[in-house]
């Protein structure tokens, strides 16, 4: 039975030939005409690329089942992104789906084993079987990768394509498709001039919890992104103050927080703000909800790019969609350095109030501000507290507390970074003399 690749309407393109070239394999590899010696060739190339594909994913098991649910997961078409984070939709899509759908139970069912003898090469039969016992993967999180791995057993024992249909909505529907659905974190990268949004694929395993004190601070972030993610009306958000305080640990432990419930990061430098009106066009019509990151934001006089982040945030002549909020964490209340001399007027400034306006407008963009206070010495000490118990150390309370004043006196002032530095060193130093 011949697989029909060239009939596939919605699952169509893919960014690498891999399934395309196997399924010509399999297609032909009886035919008298057929080129065996650069089949081999070939064959072997693929196995390669999705032994590797398996190796950053933690995909385990049958390899080429594998392979095509890491397809179908990751193919952004009409079809997965009307069904991301809802599920089965109604309509033509659907039939146009179930036709894919078929096609691909073929290709899940080739039997390679009968291909191998055939062609005379090896190692099918050990990626349909194959086993990594350490192998956690370096993308996806732990609790994806698995659920990926059940989804793609579950494809394949499937009596036909509606059975295929339920198992994909339903993962469309917890999950989404493609990278915004199978990563919570990005980053803006420049590729001959155009916006490209990239996956990161490492972020901390923060949550608000593990941030000590700053509650009235952590609850205004949290219920404006709970009114964000649920559809309501938000404001975008700045948390300014001292160094060190939390601010972006808060955003990051938000994202965490809120991803299964669809929230997304991207992260943005000032130096990319001229593009950001591209990366917008990109995600306002994805059923998630974006938070457009912009950490330490300050400007210098003479930095203008600021004015493309004001039309951006408010004022410009195109919407900012409902699916996006800018969260930024800046050192300076209002962003923009201020000067003593911005306060007089100057003989060759006639308007010398407007330019000070100019630079208190971007701050006033920002509907929410969230002040972070350094905290005085008894709040440090409480800090240092609280993540003592957190990593287990036996210590007696003064002589914590007085190596955690001394540390701080010499390593950057009371802070709560500084107290997790002092305990980083502290669990460190502990470990090297257990």
């Amino acid at each position: 039975m011949k697989i029909r690749t060239n009939e596939l309407i919605l699952y169509r393109d893919f960014n690498d030939d891999v399934f395309k070239r196997l399924v010509h394999v399999a297609n032909n590899y009886q035919s008298e005409d057929f080129d065996q010696e650069k089949a081999i060739g070939e064959t072997y190339d693929c196995i390669n690329q999705i032994v590797t594909l398996a190796r950053i994913h933690g995909f385990e098991g049958n390899l080429w089942n594998g392979y095509l649910t890491y397809l179908l997961t990751t193919n952004e078409n009409a079809f997965s992104m009307a069904c991301e984070k809802r599920g089965a939709v109604s309509g033509t899509l659907n039939q146009l789906a179930l036709h894919d759908l078929k096609i691909f139970k073929e290709a899940y069912e080739i039997d390679w084993e009968t291909v191998e003898k055939q062609l005379g090469v090896h190692f099918f039969g050990l990626i349909c079987r194959y086993e990594d016992g350490k192998n956690k993967g370096v993308i996806y999180s732990h609790g994806l990768q698995e659920r990926i791995n059940e989804l793609s057993v579950v494809l394949r024992a499937a009596e036909d394509e509606h059975q295929m249909y339920e198992a994909l909505t339903d993962f469309y529907k917890d999950y989404g498709v493609g990278k915004f659905g199978l990563h919570r974190a990005f980053k803006m990268m420049d590729r001959d001039g155009d916006a490209l949004i990239t996956p990161i694929t490492k972020t901390e395993k923060i949550h608000l919890n593990d941030l000590v004190g700053y509650e009235i601070q952590k609850k205004k972030l949290i219920d404006n992104t709970k009114a964000f993610i649920c559809g309501q009306r938000a404001n975008n958000v700045l948390l300014y103050g001292d160094s060190g305080t939390g601010k972006s640990t808060s955003i990051k432990a938000i994202l965490n927080e809120y991803y299964k419930d669809g929230l997304r990061l991207i992260e943005v430098y000032k130096h990319q703000f001229k593009n950001i009106s591209e990366v917008i066009a990109q995600i306002k019509n994805r059923n998630y909800k974006f938070i457009i990151y912009m950490d330490d934001l300050s400007f210098e006089e003479f930095e203008i790019e600021y004015k493309y982040l004001k039309a951006i945030i408010e004022g410009g002549l195109e919407t900012k969609p409902g699916n996006v909020l800018i969260y930024a964490t800046s050192n300076r209340r209002h962003i923009i350095r201020e000067r003593w001399d911005d306060r007089r007027q100057k003989a060759d400034d006639v308007h010398g109030s407007d330019t000070m306006q100019e630079k208190y407008s971007l701050v006033t963009r920002f509907g929410e501000t969230i002040y972070y206070g350094a905290p005085d010495q008894k709040e440090y000490v409480h800090i240092v507290k609280e993540l003592s118990k957190r990593y287990g150390i036996d210590v007696k309370e003064d002589e914590l507390v007085k190596e955690a004043i001394k540390w701080e006196m010499n390593h950057g002032g009371l802070s709560g970074r500084t107290a997790q530095q002092f305990m980083n060193h502290l669990v460190g130093i502990r470990a090297l003399y257990k």
